[in-house]
């Protein structure tokens, strides 16, 4: 598998999977009662199953080029006893049937969510944060013989999902034929404002753990690293993390509270299109960094200039 395909397909799983447990947790935390029933407010069922089957698709994809690639077969009936070596006896074998379990769970639990909602959302979120977890076995943490750096890089993981599926959420809930009405812009700025201890736990995680994964990936050294194409693109990282952050302000402390005045002015228009504005730059950010993050994951940071 060729090191472009490699960060395509690990870029679309990371991403499928983020969206996976991080929108299923953010139904269970910003939304209430009946708002969790699937097409009220968020259309829980129908992007909760697409991410769910395409993460098998990926996942098993995945898992043949990487033995393809490992063992010089193409042919799917050569490749079987690899595959099977690959899936019972490796640690990363171990990882993917977890990940394909955790998957099988998250498909029932959408069985079963237009009767029990919250139940349904419980599950999905439990196994998609087991199955983004999963991803962790193809990181640098799994290569240290200690738990710290793994654990570190789950963590990371799990923050991660949370705030993407929350600006999926929020930039579908901020389009303008969603917001027609006071109870969905009423709805809408109690979602953001619940946001803020989440958030703010979030980006606490995020960044303590990134700065663990650093220390543990690189040690203390700076100057040799950012010389590197690694130290670059970690670089590039830390910028978009950093505008996100203020963005995430921008719209806790200004645009959110903008929106609820709005509704009393009646220009609630204005404010819903700002934050919708400011949240989709806020996606695009998150979504360039996983990308980075696919592309990390396939480099060292002793690369030198490479």
């Amino acid at each position: 598998m060729s090191d472009s395909a490699n960060i395509v397909l690990r870029f679309s799983l990371y991403v499928d999977l983020l969206l996976l447990f991080g929108v299923a947790l953010f139904g269970l935390y910003s939304l209430k009662g009946p708002e969790r029933v699937s097409g009220v407010v968020l259309p829980f069922r129908s992007l909760l199953r697409a991410t769910t089957v395409l993460a098998m698709v990926l996942s098993v994809v995945g898992m043949l080029l990487m033995v393809s690639n490992m063992s010089g077969e193409s042919n799917l009936a050569e490749l079987r006893p690899h595959i099977e070596m690959m899936v019972l006896e490796t640690d990363a074998g171990s990882a993917w049937t977890i990940r394909i379990i955790a998957l099988l769970v998250a498909g029932l639990a959408m069985l079963i969510h237009p009767r029990a909602p919250t139940v349904g959302l419980v599950l999905t979120a439990l196994a998609g944060g087991v199955a983004l977890a999963s991803l962790a076995w193809a990181g640098h943490g799994a290569m240290d013989e200690g738990i710290w750096h793994f654990t570190a890089d789950i963590l990371h993981l799990l923050a991660a999902g949370a705030w993407l599926g929350a600006l999926v959420a929020f930039a579908l809930m901020s389009q303008t034929n969603v917001l027609q009405t006071e109870k969905r812009i009423r709805l809408l700025a109690r979602a953001i404002s619940r946001f803020e201890s989440v958030g703010a736990l979030i980006v606490a995680v995020i960044a303590v753990t990134g700065v663990v994964n650093y220390l543990f990936i690189a040690g203390p050294k700076v100057d040799e690293v950012f010389l590197s194409a690694y130290g670059i693109l970690l670089f590039i990282k830390v910028a978009l993390f950093a505008g996100m952050l203020v963005l995430a302000a921008l719209n806790r402390f200004h645009l959110g509270p903008f929106l609820e005045r709005s509704l009393r002015d009646g220009q609630h228009r204005v404010a819903a299109n700002a934050l919708r504005r400011s949240v989709m730059m806020e996606l695009v950010a998150a979504v360039l960094i996983v990308g980075l993050v696919a592309w990390l994951g396939t480099l060292s940071p002793e690369m030198g200039g490479q």
